[in-house]
C-alpha cells in the first residue's frame, strides 16, 4: 500500500520541471516568434504576454505553460509564482505532404507542417536566497 501523506519528496533547488507538446499542427518558424518573446519571464508575467498576444500559436503554447506548472506544482510542491521559463524550445517535427487538386488533372502540392514546443520551468527562490546572501556577505568584509 502507497503511503500518500508521510512521503514527500525533497525540494531540490536546481530541479527543473518541463512540458512537452508534440505534433502541434503549427509552423516552428510562428512558433518561435511568440516563444522568443516569453523565454526567461516569470509565470505570472507570461500568462499576461501571452494571454494579450494575437496569434494563434498562443493557445497551445498557454496550455504547455498551465501543464508545466501543474506539473511543478504537484509533483514537487513548488509555488506558481516562484516559477520562471528558464528554457523554452521549438523543433520541427513532421511535414504532411498532400495533393490537391486542380484543373485539367493538375494536382497541387499542399504541406502542412507541425512543431514540437518544450517549456522548462525552474524554481527561483532558492537562487534569490543565495543572492541575498552574497549581497550580505560581501557587505560584512567591507
Amino acid at each position: 500500500m502507497r503511503k500518500t501523506n508521510s512521503y514527500r519528496r525533497k525540494k531540490n533547488p536546481y530541479r527543473k520541471v518541463y512540458a512537452l507538446g508534440q505534433h502541434i499542427s503549427l509552423s516552428a518558424h510562428k512558433a518561435r516568434r511568440v516563444i522568443d518573446q516569453i523565454r526567461g519571464c516569470s509565470y505570472e508575467q507570461t500568462l499576461l504576454i501571452l494571454e494579450l498576444m494575437p496569434y494563434r500559436v498562443c493557445y497551445p503554447i498557454l496550455k504547455l505553460l498551465y501543464s508545466a506548472a501543474a506539473n511543478a506544482s504537484h509533483n514537487w510542491d513548488f509555488k506558481k509564482t516562484n516559477l520562471v521559463i528558464s528554457k523554452a524550445e521549438v523543433s520541427k517535427g513532421t511535414t504532411v505532404k498532400k495533393l490537391k487538386p486542380r484543373a485539367r488533372g493538375r494536382g497541387y502540392p499542399i504541406k502542412r507542417t507541425a512543431c514540437h514546443i518544450r517549456i522548462v520551468l525552474q524554481d527561483m527562490t532558492w537562487y534569490e536566497h543565495a543572492y541575498a546572501y552574497d549581497q550580505t556577505k560581501e557587505y560584512l568584509l567591507r
